[in-house]
Parts: structure tokens; C-alpha cells; sequence
């Protein structure tokens, strides 16, 4: 039985400055809001797939949500892959 092996490429990451542009375009492309529930305080970027499963810095891979947002989508990222 042959198993299908996911082929491991290295993640795009970017520098400081560029990842910092990034996140701008971002925010201004998500019109300064949280893409969940709205607010217009406390924004962060998040990774829809996480840097650690080989997420890139990409526009595409990228999300604005307001900090309580973000800690939910890490707890139930968390939480779904503990059971």
C-alpha cells in the first residue's frame, strides 16, 4: 500500500520590512476591520494556515482580526487538534 507523502517546500517568509508592508496591505484590503466580527480596534494579522504547517506570508494566507478574534481562532485551532 502506497502512502501519499506530502511534499515539504520551504514556506515563503519574508523579511521585516516586507512582511511589515505586507501587513498594511492587509489591514487596508480588509478595510480596517475584523473579518469575524467587525471591530475596528486591537487589529492583528493572522495566518489562515499557520507558519508552522508551512503557512506562507502570502496576501492570500492572510486575515485581519481584532485581538480577542485572533486568541479564539488559535483556541479552537488548539483545541481541534489536541482531539
Amino acid at each position: 500500500m502506497k502512502r501519499s507523502v506530502r511534499e515539504r517546500r520551504p514556506p515563503l517568509r519574508l523579511t521585516v520590512k516586507d512582511y511589515r508592508e505586507l501587513r498594511r496591505e492587509v489591514l487596508r484590503r480588509d478595510n480596517w476591520r475584523c473579518q469575524d466580527c467587525g471591530a475596528l480596534r486591537h487589529l492583528e494579522v493572522h495566518h489562515i494556515d499557520p507558519r508552522s504547517k508551512l503557512g506562507n506570508d502570502d496576501e492570500s494566507n492572510l486575515i485581519t482580526l481584532c485581538s480577542d478574534c485572533h486568541r479564539i481562532r488559535h483556541c479552537l485551532r488548539s483545541h481541534v487538534t489536541r482531539t
